[in-house]
């Protein structure tokens, strides 16, 4: 079974910093959007034993006010 998820992303220097919204704690970064959303798939592999999630860009928001959560169901 595949899940999805949302992620939410935003560009920090000269890299892209992305979160999974439904997932609090699965975060990385990627020097492009192609790199992030491969290191969040191992982030949230490396974090459960459900199948690899398929993302979502949800794109270019603002870093989050709170604590990075996680991608969208």
């Amino acid at each position: 079974m595949r899940r999805s998820f949302t992620l939410t992303y935003w560009r920090d220097d000269n890299c892209y910093v992305g979160c999974l919204e439904e997932l609090p704690g699965v975060s990385s970064q990627g020097e492009t959007l192609e790199d992030l959303e491969e290191n969040i798939r191992d982030a949230y592999q490396g974090s459960s034993t459900v199948p690899s999630p398929s993302a979502r860009r949800i794109g270019g928001r603002s870093p989050p006010t709170t604590a990075p959560s996680g991608m969208r169901a």
